[in-house]
């Protein structure tokens, strides 16, 4: 039987969500960044901060991935669509960041 979730006081809840809006704040920032071409796909993936690591493991937000192009790759690496990036092998981070390079 699962465990019931934990009672919070009116002053941790509000704690939880503003750490939840920092965080999707900075997610945002991250993948603007990546769609803008201002960080790699690598750079994300090497990232040690939560925001990098509990976000999914391909975003539309590369430069000229589409959604379908990008479920494409998901499938051909055996990848959920729902991974994290700290959820990933070692053969499936080298696999993507062949699949997108760096640019220089």
């Amino acid at each position: 039987m699962p465990t019931p979730l934990p009672i919070l006081t009116l002053e941790q809840r509000a704690d939880a969500l503003a750490k939840a809006g920092r965080v999707r704040r900075e997610r945002s920032k991250m993948l603007a960044a990546l769609e803008a071409g201002g960080l790699s796909l690598l750079d994300v993936l090497d990232r040690g901060e939560d925001t990098a690591r509990q976000t999914r493991a391909v975003q539309q937000s590369l430069p000229g991935v589409s959604t379908v192009k990008a479920r494409r790759h998901l499938v051909a690496l055996g990848i959920s669509k729902a991974r994290r990036v700290q959820n990933l092998g070692e053969r499936q981070r080298a696999r993507l960041i062949e699949l997108f390079p760096p640019r220089s």
